[in-house]
Formats: structure tokens, C-alpha cells, sequence
């Protein structure tokens, strides 16, 4: 008999990472990149969030759900506006509950959800941050530094 525990260890392929976004500074424009430096006691060098220890040191989104707040809101959409820095693609983000993976030379843990905020409504227009409701991402926690780059890809460890 195969349990739950057991299919949520089990993916049918790593996710791969899409875009890099950095926020230098609170409500200024993302700054896409090939790759950064995921620091252990910093979260990502160059957004505002380093430096802080936490748990919201890295945001994850799923590049799947911009198709669908495409749909909830009429617009074409590119990853910057969900302010979020790692956009992955080919894995579902939720079932990183509670888990370590490894996304490039870095090891991450995923520590909660990334709810959205005030700031979807000016971003999206009205409505915004409802289409961003259940689809905001996730936070995670840097557990050993490492270089992450574009198109690595996401590995869940199993313990």
C-alpha cells in the first residue's frame, strides 16, 4: 500500500529556474539577472532582504500561475511584477512544504507561503491582489550558500 508520506516524496521531474529578479530597494524596479550569490547568513546579495536572517531571505514563484493571473486580470505579464526573485518552472512550488532542495550550488528550505500584498492592487490594477490570491509563491530560508544561475534546476532532497 503506498502512503502519503510516500507520494510526497516522489516528482516526476526537478523544477528548472526561469528568472532571476533582485529588489535593490522597497518599490523599485526588479533587476533580472544570470545568477546570484545565495548566502547563508545574508539571503540573496544585492536585494534589499540581505542581511536580514529569516525566514523570507529568498521568494519563489511558479511560472505556471502567471498564465493564470494573466487570465484573472486581462494583462500580458512578465515576471518582475510579482516582485518575487526566483520564478521556477516544471515543479509545484506547494508540495515544497516542510522540504530542502537544491537550486543550483545553493541548498534551500522552504519556510511558508508568499502572500500577496497591497502593492499587487497598484502593480496589477483593481483586483490584482485577489488574482494573486493562492498564487503568490513561496518564502524559503538559505541552509548553505551557493552560487544559483539560470536554467539550474531545482531538486527536492529526500530525507
Amino acid at each position: 500500500m503506498i502512503t502519503i508520506k510516500t507520494l510526497s516524496q516522489q516528482f516526476s521531474r526537478p523544477g528548472k529556474l526561469v528568472w532571476i529578479g533582485l529588489r535593490p530597494k522597497r518599490q523599485q524596479p526588479m533587476v533580472a539577472s544570470e545568477q546570484v550569490m545565495a548566502d547563508s547568513q545574508h539571503g540573496l546579495i544585492g536585494d534589499r532582504y540581505a542581511g536580514r536572517n529569516g525566514k523570507r531571505q529568498v521568494t519563489l514563484f511558479q511560472h505556471e500561475h502567471i498564465a493564470v493571473i494573466q487570465s484573472f486580470t486581462g494583462q500580458t505579464l512578465t515576471p518582475e511584477k510579482f516582485r518575487r526573485n526566483l520564478v521556477i518552472q516544471g515543479i509545484n512550488l506547494l508540495s515544497l512544504k516542510g522540504r530542502t532542495f537544491q537550486l543550483g550550488d545553493a541548498i534551500l528550505q522552504m519556510t511558508g507561503l508568499c502572500q500577496p500584498c497591497s502593492q499587487m492592487e497598484k502593480t496589477l490594477g483593481i483586483g490584482g491582489y485577489n488574482a494573486m490570491r493562492g498564487h503568490g509563491g513561496i518564502t524559503a530560508r538559505v541552509i548553505e550558500s551557493g552560487i544559483i544561475r539560470l536554467n539550474d534546476e531545482l531538486h527536492v532532497i529526500v530525507e
